[in-house]
């Protein structure tokens, strides 16, 4: 459930995201489980691909499905012991905060 549940909100960024909140274009790479996809974004496009489409992303995101569901349907906001103890995993923890900004997800 949680598989197809991380299928539909990818499906949806592009319809969700918010023009004009970057200034400069940023790549994510999600590593949920199962779900592997790429994120990239531009002051005004969101381009949503299968896998690992970008050599370095600007951000890289490891977490379960279940944690990921957590953070964006229920507005959880990950603090310090969910990276310490491993519950999500990022090269830069300071932009997932950027990239729900971008989706009007930032309350």
């Amino acid at each position: 459930m949680a598989q197809i549940a991380l299928e539909e909100i990818f499906k949806g960024l592009p319809e969700l995201f918010v023009p004009g909140t970057l200034t400069d274009p940023m790549s994510f790479y999600f590593s949920l489980g199962d779900t592997k996809k790429t994120v990239q974004l531009s002051g005004d496009n969101c381009n949503v691909a299968d896998g690992r489409t970008v050599e370095n992303a600007d951000c890289v995101c490891k977490t379960s499905p279940e944690f990921f569901l957590k953070i964006w349907e229920d507005n959880y906001r990950p603090g310090m012991k969910d990276f310490m103890t491993g519950t999500i995993k990022s090269s830069s923890p300071h932009s997932l905060h950027d990239f729900l900004r971008c989706f009007g997800k930032d309350s």
